[in-house]
């Protein structure tokens, strides 16, 4: 039986980088992934987009750990030569009636500290020819990054400081005895004095198996139609809606992501299997129309199928938000819950993190 100061359930982003900034404080460290592949779920199925931190209610996790974590992926995204850039984003007003809610945005942003400007179709124009709208908020620290590239360097990062990566070992069981977790793999038992649950869609059946406090996962699936090879051309970076729906979805946007393919969407759409990714897709007609709201030249010709994801969002529909739950268990003080990380979950995964390991090690 292995002996650790740490186990982590989950090889998404978010464990991965907790167990990085663990073993970086000399904490020993052992992660357990599920699948074969690390950062197989929600971790790699998205669009890369690097947010800037403007759309969180103030003062939440959400909203601080994006800030911070934006800044701190840039930079090891440059150390680490990830292909990633800082392209800045535009959400456009497509008519007049959407400006009140676009300066709504800019206010919140600034009370986020997060740097953004109204500018008009002039500028909206240069930047972005064929885009339609009155008015648009441009977010100047926006970015985007290879997300499959940067779990795989987060992996050799993590397994060169000393953290032990078990890939294909889903937790099946554990048992709380004294100061000591005993996690059980089907090859294994580990006893860990912390275990750190970054379990992402499943986060909800980890911590039950760990005795630890109940709460619900709702998978919200998002799709993604893509821009044909010839038609690419139309969008040179991202162009975002005015949200309609906070909390949730900030509507169908364009994306040109860092291998150079442009994204459109992803739609939300709240299901019950954590692994459904394909049954019922929306047909592409069902993307023309949100597209060519800031798109008017697109025809069902200029799209081809895209991916598709899974969100992990602790907010049924019928509510508007719910932050990230980043703490020590109310029930199993062993357990550190690390759930219900969305949206921006992926900007903020080094500052996650961090806080992981401030909570784990004493800090």
């Amino acid at each position: 039986m292995t002996e650790i100061d740490v186990a982590v359930i989950g090889g998404g982003v978010t464990g991965l980088a907790s167990a990085l900034a663990m073993a970086g404080r000399g904490t020993s460290v052992c992660l357990l992934e599920q699948h074969p592949r690390l950062g197989h779920e929600t971790s790699t199925r998205n669009s890369g987009v690097i947010h800037a931190g403007i759309y969180y209610p103030t003062g939440t996790l959400k909203a601080t750990l994006c800030v911070e974590g934006r800044e701190r992926l840039i930079d090891f995204a440059a150390r680490h030569a990830i292909p990633h850039d800082r392209c800045g984003k535009l959400i456009v007003a497509a008519s007049a009636a959407e400006v009140p809610a676009l300066e709504a945005l800019a206010a919140r942003a600034t009370a986020n500290g997060v740097p953004v400007e109204m500018v008009d179709r002039t500028f909206l124009r240069a930047r972005e020819p064929h885009v339609s709208g009155v008015a648009a908020l441009w977010s100047p620290t926006t970015g985007r990054i290879e997300p499959e590239t940067y779990v795989r360097v987060l992996a050799r990062l993590a397994e060169a400081a000393g953290v032990a990566i078990l890939r294909a070992a889903p937790l099946t069981g554990a048992r709380t005895a004294g100061d000591r977790v005993e996690v059980m793999t089907p090859h294994e038992s580990i006893h860990a004095a912390t275990v750190v649950n970054a379990a992402g869609l499943y986060a909800d059946d980890v911590s039950r198996v760990l005795g630890g406090e109940a709460f619900t996962i709702y998978p919200a699936r998002g799709e993604y139609a893509e821009l044909a090879p010839g038609s690419r051309h139309l969008v040179r970076g991202m162009v975002y809606p005015v949200p309609h729906t906070p909390g949730h979805s900030l509507g169908v946007h364009l994306t040109k992501t860092t291998w150079g393919t442009v994204l459109l969407g992803p739609t939300i759409r709240y299901q019950s299997g954590k692994d459904d990714y394909e049954d019922d897709r929306l047909p592409l007609e069902a993307f023309v129309e949100e597209t060519r709201a800031l798109l008017p030249e697109v025809t069902l010709a200029d799209l081809q199928p895209g991916s598709s994801g899974i969100r992990a969002k602790l907010c049924p529909p019928d509510e508007p938000f719910a932050d990230f739950l980043i703490r020590r268990d109310a029930v199993n003080p062993h357990v550190i819950q690390v759930a219900g990380i969305d949206s921006p979950g992926l900007t903020s995964s080094l500052a996650i993190g961090e806080r992981v390991a401030r909570l784990a090690c004493g800090d």
